[in-house]
């Protein structure tokens, strides 16, 4: 055998450039589900379906090419990649192993260090997906200070010819209308979001599923439903159903929740991007053509286009320029474990209980859930970065290494002590009661910030005022609330602190 093209679950596209010179006469395809994937960390029942079920469509697709495809299913019990590697090789000469850059650099170490321990040759070749070049994000940062996302979005907008007017300048004569883009809902609740294209799960994928309620049942998450996207064919339908359907209003209400409603108008193209079912030139270019047939306003369409070809781009760079330190990030000093509500729901707090029992549900969270929600109750408990890294790796479908460790110990944790973020994302109960109709359910109140009936991510909130102040006072956008914490008078100050340590003592059990 000429070369052993090893292919991971998250790259399962045509054009990828390891297919620009396969010899299917010479060379030979390598896949592997493994065990340790699904159990480092734990991964949702909804995620691990999606990625083997995904990778045996690919596969398939494969061998309809006339590929040879060397498959190991959970079955075979192999427990990492390199014991799949190591079990073709056992029976076949190789003379070379290629894959394409992984999306976690632990993966890339592992695989380099037992190939050469081979003695074989491998070569890594770059990942296609994205719009931007190898090397082109750490050769853009050389002359910043500091890395900031509006800034990156812009020169990629520039780059690309992205929403700019004749006259080179951006459409609407504004680069951003993130300003435009988070109206709540109101009491009327969410206008009826676009219909969900049906997927139902084919034979290929009940399989999977039967699978891991036999061979995995211990993994979190459930698999009562399963609708998401396994082949490129209902990617691009799911694609096509978000631009009639759910763009229009995506912008207006991208940061609203409401409660028992989990995908409203978002796309829910994440996964199918992140498995490389979908190219995002070909998002970007079907929200555009939305915008110019004018069945989509610029406020949407620019919003969702910076969510690719912005944060998605942005927080891929950050991860590769700081691999080596993502590990060891903790710059809050925080240590406290995880509540367990997290891996059950079982939380009084509705907002809580309605974002982690969609995920364990559907494998699902919009951005704000994540942020605002889940992400925010974790950074104002103290609980350890690394920790809640592991449960967002862990929990949702659109999970990969690169997109989400940027944003759970920059964007969310503030680990990173600002690479990715200027501030931390901090805010009381008050935020998610103006964004939704989570505390209309709940028993506490978001206004209170001590007492029987006090919100925790109000009293989380003050106290995390108080404890980070050396931090925030010196921030031109958060030196303000801790003036507010102190214009407190004494008696309130203590009870909150103490309600906060009666929160955390009662959450540790």
């Amino acid at each position: 055998m000429r070369n052993l093209c090893l292919i991971l679950g998250d790259q399962l596209n045509h054009d990828s450039l390891i297919w620009e010179d396969f010899d299917p006469a010479l060379d030979e395809v390598l896949m592997i589900e493994t065990v340790d994937e699904s159990n480092q960390p734990p991964s949702n029942k909804q995620r691990t379906v999606l990625f083997i079920s995904a990778m045996r469509h690919f596969s398939q697709e494969l061998r309809e090419k006339g590929f040879k495809v060397n498959y190991f299913t959970l079955r075979d019990r192999i427990n990492s990649l390199n014991e799949g590697i190591d079990c073709v090789l056992a029976t076949k000469t190789v003379s070379q192993i290629k894959m394409v850059l992984p999306g976690e650099k632990r993966v890339l170490d592992t695989l380099s260090l037992q190939i050469k321990g081979r003695q074989l040759s491998l070569q890594v070749l770059p990942d296609n997906h994205f719009m931007t070049e190898p090397g082109e994000f750490q050769h853009w940062l050389k002359d910043k200070k500091q890395p900031r996302m509006e800034y990156w979005y812009r020169y990629l907008r520039k780059k690309h010819n992205i929403l700019i007017n004749d006259f080179g300048k951006p459409e609407g004569e504004k680069w951003n209308f993130d300003a435009s883009n988070r109206r709540p809902f109101g009491k009327k609740g969410p206008p009826t979001p676009g219909n969900h294209p049906d997927i139902t799960p084919d034979n290929m994928t009940l399989e999977v599923i039967d699978e891991i309620n036999t061979l995995i049942p211990d993994l979190p998450g459930s698999l009562n439903s399963f609708e998401w996207p396994v082949c490129r064919k209902q990617a691009l339908s799911l694609l096509d159903s978000f631009i009639s359907d759910r763009l229009p209003l995506f912008g207006d209400f991208q940061d609203a929740m409401w409660q028992q409603e989990p995908f409203l108008n978002h796309s829910w193209l994440s996964s199918s991007l992140n498995l490389k079912l979908l190219h995002p030139w070909e998002v970007i270019e079907a929200a555009i053509q939305a915008y110019k047939n004018g069945n989509a306003p610029l406020n949407a369409v620019e919003g969702f286009i910076r969510q690719i070809l912005g944060w998605r781009e942005y927080v891929r760079g950050l991860y590769w320029t700081y691999s080596q330190k993502w590990e060891q990030m903790n710059a809050l000093e925080h240590h406290r474990d995880l509540p367990a509500f997290y891996w059950n729901g079982d939380t009084k707090m509705n907002c809580l209980r309605e974002s982690i029992s969609q995920v364990l549900e559907k494998g699902y969270g919009h951005h704000i859930q994540r942020l605002m929600v889940t992400g925010l109750f974790a950074l104002l408990y103290g609980a350890d970065p690394q920790q809640v890294h592991r449960w967002y790796l862990g929990m949702y479908v659109d999970a990969v290494a690169w997109v989400e460790v940027p944003n759970t110990l920059g964007m969310s944790q503030f680990a990173d002590n600002g690479i990715l973020a200027s501030k931390p994302y901090i805010a009381s109960g008050n935020y998610i009661n103006r964004m939704s109709n989570y505390c209309e359910h709940c028993p506490y109140s978001p206004k209170v910030a001590h007492g029987e009936n006090a919100c925790p991510f109000t009293t989380l909130y003050w106290a995390f005022v108080a404890d980070k102040q050396d931090i925030l006072e010196g921030h031109p956008r958060l030196s303000m609330q801790v003036k507010h914490w102190y214009n407190k008078p004494e008696k309130e100050r203590n009870e909150i602190l103490k309600n906060r340590e009666h929160l955390i003592s009662t959450l540790s059990i």
